[in-house]
């Protein structure tokens, strides 16, 4: 009889805290889509501050039923993202893997901050045979390269397709020019997806093509950075008597015999710049008129909001200017502490 093998079970909550592999959030599920033909289920923007909202609270169960009630909100700024390619995922025995990606002619001037690839060989002159050998290998290159009518003909491999797109920080306050890249997944089948990723390539996709008013998203993105902190701050260690010898320490981290130390026994490390997916946010808002949510000296440490923006009730995780992921809600069944139906104000 062979040896019984079981990993461990159970959930380990944010351990180890470490730092984040990448700033840039992605989401590995899509959320539900709530129609039935192909749209897109995720976008990103940059976190430009937080205001407050004052509405009338529609929850019939709350005490302030029916009365003013002012809510925090947060604005996200949200660019429209530039579609720069097909990205074709087929299936094996280790998971998801990528079949071929078909790339948009022309690419974005700042993009080339971010992809070489789509820099053009500079031709040499002269007619010698450097430039035959260049344009033998121009041919091969071409002929590498995969194309739609590939995907049409790969379609009963392909088991899902997104929409490879990249951010534009130069037109926002952020003070960057280099985009953000990102995959955007699509509902419906892979027949619907290839026919939206066709007509999309190579041009822009807004916020409003992807979310709504009322909807609940989930917000994904890096926390603040706070450094090498102590186990009171990190993990909530209660401090020691005024008479011990050290107060901000742990009693004990573990036995003589066998000399170890377990891993759950708080210890003091990193604290913060971790990734964090929060979810079920309500969006409040979401409108292109700036006027209505920026201050008169603009957003603190960002300036001010001068494309469409989103409204999200509450807060969302990292500082001012840091790319937030947003996505079409996975979990039902949301009960609403304050229902705001309709917004009277927006406190700047």
């Amino acid at each position: 009889m062979g040896q019984k093998h079981k990993p461990r079970s159970g959930s380990l909550a944010f351990y180890p805290k470490k730092r984040a592999k990448k700033e840039t959030p992605s989401f590995s599920n899509a959320g539900l889509a709530e129609q039935e033909t192909c749209v897109p289920l995720n976008f990103v923007g940059y976190k430009a501050g937080m205001s407050h909202v004052i509405g009338k609270n529609m929850h019939e169960k709350s005490p302030s039923y029916g009365m003013s009630t002012s809510q925090a909100a947060t604005v996200i700024e949200t660019p429209p993202i530039k579609i720069f390619g097909i990205r074709a995922y087929k299936k094996d025995a280790y998971g998801l893997k990528v079949l071929g990606d078909v790339l948009a002619e022309k690419a974005d001037k700042h993009l080339l901050r971010k992809i070489k690839a789509f820099r053009e060989k500079k031709q040499k002159k002269g007619k010698g045979s450097g430039a035959k050998e260049e344009k033998k290998e121009e041919e091969k290159e071409s002929a590498k390269k995969t194309t739609v009518s590939d995907l049409e003909k790969d379609l009963e491999r392909i088991v899902g397709i997104r929409l490879l797109a990249h951010s534009q920080p130069a037109i926002t306050g952020t003070g960057k020019k280099k985009p953000e890249i990102v995959e955007i997944m699509l509902s419906g089948n892979s027949e619907e997806q290839l026919a939206y990723a066709k007509e999309k390539l190579g041009k822009e996709l807004s916020i409003e093509e992807v979310f709504k008013e009322k909807q609940f998203v989930d917000v994904k993105a890096v926390t603040k950075g706070k450094g090498f902190q102590g186990v009171v701050k990190r993990a909530g260690v209660k401090i020691h008597r005024p008479k011990a010898k050290h107060k901000r320490v742990m009693g004990s981290i573990g036995p003589w015999h066998p000399a170890t130390v377990m891993w759950t026994v708080a210890r003091p490390g990193q604290l913060g710049y971790q990734c964090r997916t929060e979810y079920n946010k309500k969006i409040l808002k979401l409108g292109s008129d700036v006027n209505e949510i920026n201050p008169k000296a603009g957003f603190t440490n960002y300036g001010v909001v001068k494309n469409s923006f989103v409204l999200l009730a509450g807060s969302v995780p990292g500082p001012r200017k840091r790319l937030i992921a947003l996505r079409t809600n996975m979990r039902k069944g949301i009960t609403e502490k304050i229902k705001l139906e309709e917004i009277e104000k927006i406190v700047n």
